[in-house]
């Protein structure tokens, strides 16, 4: 890095099936994984909403996500992870298919993201972006965090 240059840190809201992948997950290298780890690491902001976070819980209790991990993601969130008041009026219906998506684009959006990063195809409406956030899976995340851009089949979103 040269004199006077500024590195930009990325920030990023994880929609819950991010995180259900990681945590169930038996692959260590999987993306999902891996970006927790990094997040772990202090490498990009992680943004985070009340809303997003009792959704959170209620999917990894549901998908049988153990109590121990569920409290070690709790406590990483609350020590790591920055909070983002979301406003009433920044809650539009705009997944039409799962109002609570709404809740994860208004926590990026209000957060002012980057990226919001997904595996929902309720997203898809969007095109990969809405109001500056760009929405992507995690891979493509992840090449972004590295500074290593690789498409996946010539799609730079990753969603081929």
């Amino acid at each position: 890095m040269g004199i006077g240059s500024v590195t930009e840190r990325l920030s990023a809201v994880f929609d819950t099936n991010v995180f259900v992948s990681a945590l169930l997950s038996r692959n260590p290298t999987s993306p999902t994984q891996e970006l927790l780890r990094r997040w772990l690491a202090d490498e990009f902001t992680l943004l985070i909403s009340q809303a997003l976070l009792i959704e959170l819980v209620e999917k990894l209790q549901a998908r049988g996500v153990s109590q121990q991990q569920v409290h070690e993601l709790l406590i990483a969130i609350s020590r790591l992870a920055e909070w983002v008041e979301v406003p009433a009026e920044a809650l539009l219906p705009v997944v039409v298919n799962d109002p609570d998506d709404d809740h994860v684009l208004a926590c990026a959006v209000a957060g002012q993201a980057d990226y919001l990063v997904t595996y929902d195809p309720h997203f898809d409406i969007l095109r990969g972006s809405h109001r500056g956030v760009r929405i992507t899976k995690a891979l493509p995340f992840l090449w972004a965090i590295r500074g290593d851009s690789r498409p996946v089949d010539g799609d730079p979103t990753g969603r081929a």
